[in-house]
């Protein structure tokens, strides 16, 4: 008999809890999958970004090396101007030397901070990139839970929500890695 003094049948009765087990359960799935989807979206935009800065400073350091070529090989020019000329008119070319040389060394140095910054870059978005994944599978694992919890709910069949809450677990446990980790 129901609350109301009407016969539940058979089929009915006992199933109420397993109802509502499952809307419970999955609704708080799609909760906590809305939370590891947003972290996992956050997270690539911050390997995006490191990945872009990359490019950028390997770009700069590019035109780096490219002008350090060009301050190089106007070095190069004058040292050889030097050495054509009479030796009286050589002299005149030693502070061009001078001044493309100091350049170069300027020039050098700027291209190498330029390639070691983009590495670093490129690094911290390597290190970035890796819990993504986990992240990725947690939710696989907590989508694949759901929708087992909504066959249970069609279907009456408990042992597929066990099969369910395992999914889940399995999702919570990986997400959990990446929050220990500091990912």
């Amino acid at each position: 008999m129901g609350e109301d003094g009407l016969e539940v049948p058979e089929e009915r009765r006992g199933s109420e809890p397993l109802e509502q087990r499952v809307a419970i359960f999955t609704a708080l799935l799609a909760a906590l999958g809305a939370v590891v989807g947003y972290q996992g979206n956050h997270l690539m935009h911050e390997v995006l970004l490191r990945k872009n800065e990359a490019v950028l400073q390997k770009a700069e350091a590019t035109d780096e090396w490219n002008y350090y070529q060009a301050v190089s090989t106007k070095a190069h020019l004058m040292e050889l101007a030097q050495q054509l000329v009479p030796p009286e008119r050589a002299a005149q070319f030693d502070d061009r030397i001078k001044k493309y040389g100091a350049q170069r060394d300027e020039v050098q140095a700027t291209a190498r901070e330029l390639d070691a910054a983009s590495q670093r870059s490129a690094e911290e978005s390597a290190q970035l990139e890796a819990p993504h994944g986990r992240l990725a599978t947690a939710m696989i694992f907590l989508q694949i839970a759901i929708s087992l919890a909504s066959i249970t709910a069609l279907t009456k069949r408990g042992w597929l929500f066990v099969v369910a809450a395992t999914s889940a677990i399995g999702g919570v446990g990986l997400w959990v890695s990446v929050l220990i980790a500091g990912g």
